[in-house]
């Protein structure tokens, strides 16, 4: 399940970053213009992304705990922050959200974590 996380987060973050970066018009429309902010979300993006790709080759549970459980949050937070259920990003992000609560829930259960 941990596997699937991290394949998730490269599937959904390879193509929204591209469309970020090349600033389709359809990224616009549920993104916004170009802005700091905008700016900010992508490196926040590239960054889970990067990181996703790297826990498939050096696997970390801690890390990739931690990893899931920010994404967790702020996916949750983001309908409150949006002030929006519509936007298809904030959509996407509580299914994926979702995913990710079960990977955890897993990590938890198999005692392959160390506190």
């Amino acid at each position: 399940m941990i596997i699937a996380s991290l394949i998730l987060n490269i599937l959904v973050l390879v193509p929204v970053c591209l469309a970020l970066i090349g600033d389709f018009k359809k990224m616009k429309k549920v993104a916004g213009i170009v802005t700091p902010a905008r700016g900010i979300l992508l490196a926040m993006y590239l960054t889970i992304l990067i990181t996703s790709f790297l826990l498939l080759f050096f696997q970390q549970p801690l890390v990739t705990f931690t990893l899931f459980s920010f994404q967790i949050v702020y996916k949750i937070l983001s309908p409150f922050t949006v002030k929006s259920i519509k936007n298809p990003i904030v959509i996407s992000n509580l299914f994926i959200a979702l995913f990710h609560l079960f990977t955890v829930v897993i990590m938890l259960k198999s005692g392959i974590l160390e506190f």
